[in-house]
């Protein structure tokens, strides 16, 4: 039990760390488009990053997948790029634009998933029986994600309902700032690609 703890400490706080703030900016771009109204929604689209992201962090963290982790920490911040980017542009939603929402959620938690596991991995060492500490951690990263995603909606209800701010210029704004961020991230990261 005591190992649970601590790799589930380990997940909430690594996706939660300013330092790595990536994963929050994701994360923030991904449901800062909603209410809490819209929590129904939101879950759903989280369960399918999570999906995304259990299996290639547990593919990776078992040692059968194995990915250049310069080109992953490239990734990562494009992905945050293109989910801001569909946020600005993208005016109305409909049940189709919804699905391809998702599926794109469930794609990028794959690309995630992976830049997860070298920190897992970092911290399972030589072990051999990760399944334990490997749930755990990743129950730990739901945890976070659900904080995050919390803070978010909070935000946006504080901002629109009673700071009067319009849903329209909210989103322009969170996503606009989220997307000149991951911008410079691509950028820098794009330079520390070694093929």
């Amino acid at each position: 039990m005591h190992d649970f703890s601590l790799y589930f400490q380990l997940g909430w706080q690594h996706i939660c760390d300013w330092q790595g703030y990536d994963h929050i900016l994701f994360v923030t771009a991904l449901c800062g488009v909603y209410l809490l109204a819209d929590w129904r929604k939101v879950l759903v689209l989280v369960t399918a990053f999570t999906v995304g992201h259990s299996l290639t962090l547990a593919l990776s963290a078992l040692n059968i997948l194995h990915i250049n982790t310069s080109l992953i920490e490239f990734l990562i911040p494009v992905t945050i790029v293109f989910t801001s980017f569909i946020n600005i542009v993208r005016k109305k939603r409909s049940p189709a634009t919804m699905k391809v929402t998702y599926i794109l959620a469930l794609f990028f938690g794959l690309i995630h998933g992976l830049g997860f596991s070298n920190y897992l991995k970092s911290l399972l060492g030589k072990s051999q029986n990760i399944i334990p500490q490997l749930f755990a951690f990743n129950l730990g990263l739901e945890f976070g994600q659900l904080l995050i995603v919390t803070v978010v909606l909070l935000l946006a209800f504080v901002m629109l309902n009673l700071l009067r701010i319009q849903r329209r210029e909210w989103t322009l704004f969170l996503s606009s700032a989220i997307f000149g961020i991951a911008l410079i991230m691509c950028i820098e990261r794009y330079q520390l690609i070694r093929f």
